[in-house]
Parts: C-alpha cells; structure tokens; sequence
C-alpha cells in the first residue's frame, strides 16, 4: 500500500484517503478503539473502515457487552426466589 492510497470503506462504500505509511496522520487515528473494540472490527472486516464506520463499529461492539452484562445480571435476579 502506497503511503497515500483512496479506498473504498467496505462498510458504507464511501471514500477515505488511508494514509497507512503515515499512520499518525489517517483518518483512523481519530478514533480511540480499546484492544477489544479492536477486534471486533477485524473479526467483522479485513480491510481498512472509514473513521465513521469505526465509531459505529465501536458504538456497536459496547451495546452488545452493555446487552450481555444486562442479560447476566437479569439471569441472576430471575433465578433467586422471592
């Protein structure tokens, strides 16, 4: 990959300059994605997101463990007799 290379975001198909031989100078550094958010994303695409489609990927990634923390917690209260 070139240092300044237009790609297509294969989440949303829009286009975004990936700026890969300048990491701290792309797009992608706006968005601050724990290791776990992280992965998330690359178990979901291989290729680079725009900074948009990562922030939605990071929204969506914590409402699905804010869900399951939810779900155990409700599966404790339901399971103890009143």
């Amino acid at each position: 990959m070139s240092d300044h290379e237009q790609v297509i975001c294969p989440r949303c198909n829009s286009g975004f300059q990936c700026k890969a031989g300048s990491i701290s100078l792309c797009q992608c550094t706006a968005v601050n994605l724990s290791v776990d958010e992280s992965q998330y994303i690359c178990d979901h695409y291989e290729e680079c997101l725009c900074a948009g489609c990562m922030l939605e990927m990071k929204k969506e990634y914590n409402a699905k463990k804010l869900e399951e923390r939810f779900n155990q917690i409700s599966t404790l209260f339901k399971k103890k007799d009143y």
